[in-house]
């Protein structure tokens, strides 16, 4: 990182944005202007690189270097970016579609992989871009354009599918909670290794209202949970309500009733090794437990493409190979005259 101040405006660039007036991929992006700012990377250090979709429009609207690809690949060619250019802060954007579907094994194996590079999901649970079909997030019995009587499949859970590739960073916000969001994007950025985000997106077109009733004023302080490291897990309007371990699971409890109180709230320790707690954490839907917003995984592992550096570096100095000539040249070869 550079020695110098940025401010959220040295990160965005002339073009006019074009999603719909209310989509929640506005504060997507004020938000990502911002947490860019906090990070302090310079811009021409920065790439920003997107798959198909509406959210995959985001690098158009940046100061940095972006890379609008193609449907699913934006995991494969940020990938290949990050190896090629170590020195590059690499954020990835993709919808819900864009990343779970045709993209899904490029996903899961960016995870598994540990990359360097920052994945925003943006899950809105619909195709906005093709008009309002369903997607791997859509719960069963969602009815749209290509499930008229209601879809038939249950759907992906994204942190689900984060966990089961063995990640390391787990993180999810809401939209319209600007400084979680904030916050989460920020400590993406300084993990090593694959950081995933997920954002909980509105479409106002074609699934508007989708995440209401965790993200209504009316439901989110009992809905939802804001997890800290180090902190108490604590929710509710007046954080008078905690989690609790019961056996093996979480339970959701009221202090002062059944004889809980603070002591058994369960502090957050998102650097635990061990995913059990945090997988728990992270399937928590807003029903019985609330949702988990906030920082939920952030692991320290060996990181992709540092490995392989090392190891060109190992081979290079054991065979002495300092250009694809000497190595082509190094074993059996011939000359035709």
């Amino acid at each position: 990182m550079e020695n110098q101040a940025y401010t959220p405006a040295d990160f965005k660039n002339q073009s006019p944005v074009r999603w719909c007036p209310g989509c929640g991929d506005h504060a997507i992006l004020n938000t990502l202007h911002k947490a860019m700012a906090t990070v302090g990377v310079p811009p021409h250090k920065t790439a920003v690189i997107s798959g198909i979709g509406c959210s995959s429009r985001l690098p158009y609207y940046m100061g940095t270097y972006g890379f609008h690809t193609i449907h699913g690949r934006a995991a494969a060619i940020a990938t290949g970016f990050k190896v090629a250019n170590p020195e590059m802060t690499v954020w990835q954007i993709s919808g819900d579609g864009d990343g779970l579907a045709i993209g899904g094994n490029h996903f899961i194996h960016a995870v598994r992989r540990n990359i360097d590079i920052n994945i925003l999901l943006f899950n809105n649970k619909i195709y906005g871009l093709t008009k309002g079909q369903y997607s791997p997030t859509s719960a069963r019995g969602f009815v749209s354009k290509s499930s008229p009587y209601g879809t038939t499949e249950d759907p992906f859970i994204p942190a689900e599918l984060v966990f089961g590739a063995r990640g390391n960073f787990f993180a999810r916000s809401i939209d319209v909670e600007l400084a979680t969001s904030q916050e989460v994007m920020v400590a993406a950025a300084r993990h090593k290794g694959t950081s995933v985000v997920e954002i909980l997106q509105n479409c106002v077109i074609f699934n508007n209202g989708i995440h209401n009733e965790i993200t209504d004023r009316q439901y989110r302080a009992d809905r939802t949970i804001h997890l800290r490291h180090g902190e108490k897990m604590l929710f509710g309007a007046d954080l008078n309500r905690g989690l609790v371990q019961d056996g093996f699971l979480l339970k959701a409890v009221t202090l002062g009733e059944d004889g809980y109180t603070i002591d058994d709230v369960l502090v957050h320790d998102a650097h635990c090794r061990s995913n059990f707690l945090h997988q728990q954490l992270a399937m928590m839907d807003g029903t019985d437990l609330p949702l988990a917003v906030g920082v939920i995984r952030d692991v320290e592992s060996p990181v992709y493409n540092e490995e392989i550096d090392a190891q060109v570096e190992q081979v290079r100095a054991k065979k002495g190979f300092n250009t694809l000539r000497d190595m082509i040249i190094a074993g059996d070869h011939w000359v035709v005259e």
